[in-house]
């Protein structure tokens, strides 16, 4: 029980920093796409503003879980993805390849 929680531990930090990234780096609610106001479309003229208000926060909310679900659906597939390297292979990597490389 205690190894599941470990691992949802980590799952619960990909969440929570993909919506650190999306809030801080990829425009939080803004739409991503310049130069195309999809406020604009919902602007009817039969409902109250009170209405209208609402609207754009449930979709600048939708907006921001989808960044920060696509964020974590690319952090996911690349730990899903690519192998795990060991320290020590990392290591030899780094001393026997890329030193020479640098020199």
């Amino acid at each position: 029980m205690k190894f599941a929680f470990f691992y949802l531990a980590s799952y619960l930090n990909l969440l929570v920093s993909s919506l650190f990234v999306t809030i801080l780096y990829l425009g939080g609610w803004h739409f991503s796409i310049p130069f195309f106001s999809l406020f604009q479309t919902f602007e009817w003229n039969f409902m109250s503003n009170g209405i209208n208000e609402v609207i754009s926060i449930i979709i600048g909310i939708v907006i921001t879980l989808v960044k920060s679900y696509l964020f974590l659906f690319i952090s996911i597939m690349t730990r899903w993805t690519l192998p795990r390297i060991r320290i020590d292979q990392l290591l030899n990597l780094g001393w026997k390849f890329f030193f020479y490389l640098l020199l």
